[in-house]
């Protein structure tokens, strides 16, 4: 017996390192999991943002060509509301899984700005739709969706923890004739 008593405090100690050992492991593996869940979260809150975003650009680009229609917006390639009707229905429906989205997993901030950015753009949509000829009021509207898309941007950024970017405010050449 008195062997196995000498050899006890190196039991002891073993079993003391392995417990240690073993809880390290754990917390380690826990902490990871956390990490790799948070990344996986903020990846999927990134692509929520940009396919949101990306969806409403899609409406203010038909708005745009039906403004030019009217003789509001100098854009290159325009197109009669007629025309539009059935592809403003479409990317209005696509882009509403994208809302669904943003609302769920977005920073209440961003969502907010969101909706100032979206009323905006309904806005500019109404606008077109009545058929309204008016280049003035088009340009409030189109200074307000800028404003509208740069808060949200700034919204987005701040909640993934970005960098400030880019306005996305440069100037366009004067076509002729404009």
């Amino acid at each position: 017996m008195s062997a196995f008593l000498q050899q006890l405090p190196a039991l002891i100690g073993v079993v003391i390192g392995a417990l240690g050992s073993y809880l390290a492991v754990v917390r380690g593996d826990q902490a990871r999991f956390r990490r790799e869940r948070a990344a996986r979260w903020e990846e999927r809150r990134f692509a929520v943002y940009a396919d949101w975003a990306q969806a409403l650009k899609q409406q203010v680009a038909l708005t745009y060509r039906v403004a030019a229609h009217l003789g509001n917006d100098p854009h290159p390639h325009p197109l009669t509301p007629r025309e539009a009707e059935p592809l403003l229905a479409e990317v209005q429906t696509a882009r509403e899984p994208h809302g669904e989205a943003l609302i769920l997993l977005g920073s209440p901030e961003a969502v907010e700005r969101a909706r100032a950015w979206i009323v905006t753009v309904l806005e500019m949509e109404r606008f077109v739709r009545d058929g309204t000829r008016d280049p003035a009021a088009w340009q409030v509207l189109l200074e307000r969706q800028r404003a509208g898309r740069e808060g949200y941007y700034e919204a987005v950024r701040e909640d993934l923890a970005l960098p400030p970017g880019h306005s996305a405010r440069w100037p366009l050449p004067v076509l002729p004739g404009s």
